[in-house]
């Protein structure tokens, strides 16, 4: 009569029984194609090695993707029509770039988390506590990374906000520096030329194109703003320079713009400062050193100077200054408009 000997299947964990009695008893049983757990075994090596040689190509191959399609891609951004425009571009597009590449690496580790570690039995888990190596890792990249982008971010800050001395007539590399003085007034703009003796003004959308008046700036210089406002916070943005400052009364503001290109790039006010917020516009246009000289002889000649104004509009207030009962003249108050009897 055959004896039932009980087997232990190292694979499925539970007992089978056999009524051979043939042969000795083995102390377990494995399949056939049941991955082994030698640590010694070749081929956990090769397994162990093509992930991560997986892991390090999709870290290193990334970045080189993207920088493949572009160097800056735009992700829906302008890339800057100004030097300053330009490197914060650059830094968006670099802190994108950043954040994708993060960002799909951790989503490949969860990925890869869920299927390597899924359910595969009702067994237990192995336990553990801790994991000094990873939980260093862990900390300490974060804190890499940030600093990293700490770093660039006050880099490009110091670059926009950089300016040539005050009243500088040229820069450190022998460039024309341009003086404007912008006052912004409800509800338009004006825009001294201190150093060339021109004068631009114009209210809400009077100007070339319907869209207010139009400062005239040379390409590839140097162009240092110094930005005012008369009566309330107004806002001085252009989308296509990536800037925005504010005009406030009793604040004075100082930057430097570098066009790089020529062309027409359309501005507008930013803060709710009225009745006609929505209407105070204006433009810079762009043009060659030459072009820019020929075009500030023609102002003066026409009389648009810093004490002058264009034709039909001398009731503009001068710079820093209100056009209010209390100091306007006769004539002034007399000729004002409707809008700007509003703002008074």
């Amino acid at each position: 009569m055959a004896t039932a000997l009980t087997w232990v299947d190292a694979t499925a964990h539970r007992p089978l029984l056999s009524t051979s009695n043939y042969m000795s008893s083995p102390a377990s049983v494995i399949a056939v194609n049941a991955p082994s757990t030698d640590p010694t075994d070749p081929s956990q090596h090769r397994v162990s090695g093509m992930r991560r040689g997986w892991i390090t190509a999709l870290i290193v191959g990334a970045p080189l993707v993207l920088a493949g399609c572009n160097a800056y891609p735009s992700y829906g951004a302008d890339p800057g029509a100004t030097k300053q425009g330009s490197d914060t571009f650059k830094l968006y597009s670099g802190m994108m770039t950043t954040g994708i590449v993060i960002g799909g690496f951790v989503a490949v580790l969860i990925l890869w988390t869920v299927v390597r570690y899924r359910r595969r039995s009702d067994e237990m888990p192995k336990q553990f506590h801790e994991n000094l190596p990873i939980e260093i890792l862990y900390t300490a990249v974060p804190v890499i990374i940030v600093g990293f982008l700490f770093f660039f971010t006050v880099l490009t800050e110091n670059n926009v906000d950089a300016t040539q001395p005050v009243n500088a007539t040229v820069t450190s590399t022998g460039r024309p520096v341009v003086d404007i003085t912008v006052t912004a007034f409800q509800w338009g703009w004006r825009f001294d030329y201190t150093g060339l003796n021109v004068g631009v003004v114009g209210e809400t959308t009077n100007g070339p194109n319907n869209k207010g008046p139009q400062m005239v700036v040379p390409a590839g210089e140097t162009i240092q703003i110094t930005l005012v406002s008369n009566d309330t916070v107004h806002g001085f943005y252009l989308r296509d320079f990536n800037f925005s400052r504010y005009a406030q009364p009793g604040v004075t503001n100082i930057f430097d713009l570098n066009v790089l290109h020529t062309g027409t790039y359309d501005g507008q006010c930013t803060q709710f400062c009225g009745l006609y917020h929505s209407e105070m516009l204006f433009s810079i246009r762009s043009v060659t050193p030459s072009a820019f000289e020929s075009w500030a002889s023609a102002e003066v000649t026409a009389g648009h100077t810093l004490q002058g104004s264009p034709s039909g509009a001398g009731n503009i207030p001068p710079p820093n200054t209100r056009t209010t009962p209390a100091n306007a003249g006769p004539s002034v108050a007399s000729s004002a408009t409707p809008k700007q009897k509003a703002s008074a």
